[in-house]
């Protein structure tokens, strides 16, 4: 009974423990890339930005699905009694996870020349080389974090998640520095130090990114064979009369796969498009391209580093969602499929709200911070493009929640709806208004936010779910509110005062932390009930209690 229990532990838990290892994972990216940007400057984040946006088309077609389908399958035979059926469903996986990885691994190797030519940017072929084996390690890594999370536990997930990044950080750093010494050698031969460092200093972040997945792998692997014996000894018990044929196996991944592929490709191929968008019209129009690497360097190593913190935790909720709303659908449990829904979004949205506005007051103090940028383009970039984090969370999360209720197809037109209204949208602000780099800042905006309404309605229309709105939107919007006041005004009498922008920016986000949870407890945004779901949750109640903050 208890472990009945245990396989059924709360989604929200296990969404937190997989969050929190997400988050881990984006806080370490962001330090690690501070150091790294340092060394290699706007155009080598730009050089390697680049490497990584073709990579990562690679990686979406021939493995970035296979945990959500390996996670959903095995989930559904668990559920049954089948283990037999959900061990097949792993060596299938394997199978197809081998053949797919390697063909896009040789695939970006031998055509990394042509590929970095068609996006402008030749002294990206340095670091995409490097990152063509990462394909197929993330391949096989994928199907292995898809079994456990089938199982329905996130550990093996999480841990390998902070293994990863850890290498991936260390290797990254010390790779750049020393590749970045090596390429000034060479060109100070062919005449461009500068360049031919940022180039070669990329390819060692790219390094990074190898050996990590590489890390992550051998560690889930050493684990999933130690399991293997527990598993194959539950395998004995099951005593269902139904084998699943291999063929049959891989035609079943395949059909699951094909949708959400079709859904993840659709909704980050975005990134490449207006990579390739970006650099010719705007070549087009007589920029420099030194200077256009500079401007894109900014928005791929900055911007989207500090943004992708939050979204990090929407990805990890939608991960965790899955296999349990797909049980709860299954079951036809409409009000636990509305809850989860529900709980779902309000954790994402109380999480939101405060960083989008922390964010666009303190952009400039947190690029000083991180990076010694105190230019006003970047600051500018940060701020207008704050707004993503919000609809980026959302529809990262109901992504995952259409998934969850087998509603596979609904992710796929909503994103290619939106992704025609994004690319309408950045030509019209790049030939219209020539607003350059913050065409692509805003476009983006305005496709996670096209993503949110339409997977919203398809929510309605599927689950019947009906949204609050006062606890999830309106209450963490007023609270970020008077949050970012507090934060804003710390923050220039602390600056005007110590005259330290590092003191005066932590203490600023410290401020807006303790004021954002009085007003969300004040206002009665968080219950009890929901903060005990927290790690550490029933010592936060009592601690609470004991402030009277909480009744």
């Amino acid at each position: 009974m208890s472990n009945q229990k245990k396989g059924k532990s709360d989604f929200l838990v296990q969404g937190s423990i997989l969050a929190a290892a997400s988050l881990i994972s984006r806080i370490i990216g962001l330090i690690y890339r501070i150091p790294m940007t340092n060394t290699i400057g706007n155009a080598g984040n730009s050089y390697y930005s680049s490497a990584y946006e073709i990579y990562n088309i690679l990686l979406l077609i021939s493995a970035y699905s296979l945990p959500t389908a390996v996670s959903k399958l095995v989930s559904v035979r668990i559920a049954r009694g089948q283990r037999k059926n959900a061990y097949r469903i792993v060596k299938g996986a394997l199978l197809l996870a081998c053949c797919t990885g390697l063909a896009a691994s040789l695939i970006l190797y031998f055509g990394a020349e042509a590929l970095t030519e068609l996006f402008r940017s030749p002294l990206s072929i340095y670091a995409l080389k490097v990152l063509a084996p990462t394909v197929f390690v993330v391949a096989v890594l994928g199907v292995l974090r898809g079994f456990f999370q089938g199982l329905g536990t996130m550990m093996p997930s999480a841990f390998s998640q902070i293994l990863e990044q850890i290498v991936n950080a260390v290797v990254s750093v010390v790779a750049a520095i020393l590749l970045y010494g090596y390429g000034a050698r060479i060109g100070a031969v062919l005449g461009d130090a500068e360049k031919y460092g940022s180039a070669y200093g990329a390819a060692g972040g790219t390094l990074g990114t190898n050996l990590g997945a590489l890390a992550a792998l051998l560690f889930i692997g050493l684990l999933f064979l130690g399991y293997k014996r527990v598993f194959r000894s539950r395998m004995a018990r099951d005593v269902s009369d139904k084998t699943e044929s291999y063929g049959t196996i891989i035609k079943i991944l395949l059909l699951t796969i094909i949708p959400v592929l079709l859904s993840t490709t659709i909704y980050n191929i975005s990134a490449i498009i207006d990579l390739g968008i970006y650099k010719n019209v705007a070549v087009a129009q007589g920029y420099d391209i030194d200077l256009l690497d500079d401007w894109w360097g900014i928005f791929t190593g900055k911007y989207k580093t500090i943004i992708n913190i939050p979204i990090a935790i929407a990805s990890a909720m939608a991960t965790s969602c899955v296999p349990n709303l797909t049980a709860a659908y299954a079951s036809r449990k409409k009000k636990a499929v509305r809850h989860q829904i529900n709980v779902s979004i309000r954790f994402i949205m109380v999480i939101a709200f405060p960083c989008m506005v922390g964010v666009a007051v303190l952009a400039s103090p947190i690029l000083q911070l991180l990076y010694h940028d105190s230019s006003e383009t970047s600051a500018k970039i940060l701020c207008y493009g704050s707004i993503a984090i919000l609809f980026y969370t959302l529809s990262t999360l109901s992504n995952g929640l259409l998934q969850g209720i087998n509603r596979l197809r609904e992710p796929v037109k909503n994103a290619a709806i939106a992704l025609v209204l994004h690319i309408a949208c950045l030509l019209v602000l790049m030939y219209g208004l020539d607003l350059n780099i913050y065409a692509v800042v805003y476009s983006n905006a305005f496709f996670s936010f096209c993503m949110c309404v339409l997977n919203a309605h398809s929510l309605k229309k599927y689950s019947g779910y009906r949204q609050e709105k006062l606890k999830t939107f309106v209450i963490p919007c007023f609270s970020s509110a008077v949050m970012g006041v507090a934060v804003y005004y710390s923050y220039h009498l602390l600056q005007n005062w110590l005259q330290r922008n590092a003191i005066s920016t932590v203490a600023a986000i410290a401020a807006g932390i303790l004021v954002y949870a009085v007003m969300m407890l004040l206002l009665r945004g968080l219950g009890e009930e929901e903060i005990r779901k927290f790690p550490k949750g029933a010592a936060l109640v009592r601690g609470l209690k004991r402030l009277h903050l909480l009744r």
